[in-house]
């Protein structure tokens, strides 16, 4: 005898009608079940007009409510504020129950619990489950019972836990298609998924980027990734490479599931396929788990430093710390490797992972700018944006987060760029104003002989800028700027 007559389902970032743990609890507690997403607009409305990622959750919602509508179902959407929209749907629907996964950000959480509240006093609950993540919250935990503010004891904890239930049970998908049955099918006076022109946003470079999107899409770039799995670890820091998997996106709005990639990737190291580079892609989905877990026990990441003694540092301010970080954000800094990948950025949505680390380093240790200025940048133009990644790389290269880089560990962006982009591939692509310099110079344009750059029409200051600074220099005002740390710590040590 099910448990509810009628309930629910709340889509979110888990945009796919396979191994989806709340619907998989509906389908089994309940009756009927009904489906529903809310472009909501607490987000949307702070969103410019052209982005891609609501083009990339436009095109998924299309794919899933296909899917649902061939199981016997269907994708109830509405464009509304979610926490009045969810339980005036509930209302709507005469359902009992609510089901819904865990959201880990702090905002996210203070909607889930109005929701709740206004659904309780309905007489209605709110029923929430674990999915984007293998183990969240205090499921991994040191010794002491206290979270992991480290990287690699945490994964060794993970690893454990993961291997210590019968079967991985963590990894068990969530069955869907055997209990179809229970899908109700839409209400007569069901609106169509509204256009994007609807929802007042407009079209993107989205399908000329052949970014493939929903279930299909994710599935596409699984099965190609696990053809070069194996070489990964060689392979993931040369941008001009098709070395990543390019799930992030797919993991950020749940067309995936992480549990058959982390599958996937025991699957191949078991089988002696996987190289040494599918244990290496396995930590990076484990490193996944970790900024989730350090954003649920320490939410003040989301505005201060993971370190308290970070906030110490003054950085630069003023008309002049804007110039130099609109040159960044422009991609006109002068140091091509940083300028081509902050042009990957703006015209694609996407940054390859070693560049996020060159450019973020670029702006907090060369520039002097306060690493949430970056971060916040980041959130506007990623196709991928996640809360706790996103602060949590900005918090490793500012050196304040949890595990992160020494402050005395300062990428040279033209020595980063000689060893991982020697030819100049990728600089060239995006920077084709300097494709005729030789792969010496491409890395430092200024140091290339004048006939050079003259035979390769490049006039410093003009169709290419002069660097803004030199980097032997910043390095030192950055160790100045960051001695403030030490200080502080030593002095924090006293008392």
């Amino acid at each position: 005898m099910p448990q509810f007559d009628k309930t629910l389902v709340w889509f979110r970032r888990d945009l796919r009608s396979f191994d989806h743990a709340a619907l998989h609890h509906a389908l089994t507690q309940s009756r009927q079940v009904y489906c529903a997403f809310i472009f909501d607009r607490a987000i949307l409305d702070a969103l410019p007009r052209a982005d891609r990622r609501i083009e990339f959750i436009h095109a998924s919602l299309l794919e899933l409510d296909q899917a649902l509508r061939t199981m016997g179902g269907g994708l109830i959407v509405r464009h509304a504020w979610a926490e009045q929209a969810i339980p005036a749907l509930a209302a709507e629907l005469g359902v009992d129950a609510v089901f819904a996964h865990h959201d880990y950000e702090p905002q996210a959480i203070e909607r889930d619990a109005r929701v709740a509240t206004a659904l309780h006093s309905a007489g209605r609950t709110l029923h929430s489950y674990k999915d984007q993540v293998i183990f969240e919250k205090s499921e991994v935990l040191t010794l002491a019972e206290k979270p992991f503010s480290v990287f690699t004891p945490y994964k060794n904890a993970w690893l454990k836990k993961l291997h210590a239930g019968p079967d991985e049970a963590y990894l068990q998908p969530y069955e869907i298609d055997a209990h179809s049955a229970h899908f109700a099918p839409l209400p007569a006076n069901t609106a169509a998924i509204p256009s994007l022109a609807e929802l007042g946003f407009e079209k993107t470079n989205l399908t000329e980027l052949n970014i493939p999107t929903g279930m299909h899409g994710g599935q596409e770039l699984l099965d190609a990734f696990a053809d070069r799995m194996q070489r990964y670890d060689q392979t993931r820091d040369f941008p001009a490479i098709k070395g990543p998997s390019y799930l992030s996106v797919h993991l950020r709005f749940g067309t995936v599931s992480i549990r058959a990639l982390v599958r996937r990737a025991l699957d191949a190291m078991r089988a002696g396929t996987g190289g040494s580079g599918a244990a290496v892609w396995l930590a990076e989905l484990i490193w996944r788990d970790f900024y989730f877990t350090i954003l649920f026990h320490h939410p003040h990441v989301t505005e201060r430093a993971f370190k308290p003694d970070y906030d110490a540092i003054v950085w630069e301010s003023g008309a002049h710390a804007q110039t130099l970080f609109q040159a960044w954000c422009a991609g006109l800094t002068g140091y091509p490797l940083v300028d081509a990948a902050m042009a990957q950025l703006n015209q694609t949505g996407y940054m390859h992972n070693r560049l996020r680390m060159v450019t973020s380093s670029f702006l907090i240790k060369d520039l002097g700018i306060d690493w949430r200025w970056g971060e916040h940048y980041f959130a506007e133009k990623l196709n991928d944006f996640d809360l706790s990644a996103n602060n949590g790389g900005w918090q490793w290269a500012s050196s304040s987060g949890c595990d992160a880089q020494p402050y005395f560990r300062i990428f040279n962006p033209i020595t980063q760029s000689e060893k991982f982009d020697a030819e100049g591939k990728f600089i060239r692509r995006y920077l084709p104003q300097l494709a005729k310099l030789s792969n010496k110079h491409i890395h430092a344009p200024w140091r290339a002989p004048a006939l050079e750059l003259k035979m390769a029409n490049i006039e410093l200051g003009k169709n290419y800028p002069a660097p803004l600074l030199q980097h032997e220099d910043a390095r030192a005002l950055t160790l100045q700027r960051y001695a403030v740390v030490k200080k502080v710590a030593t002095h924090d040590a006293q008392d």
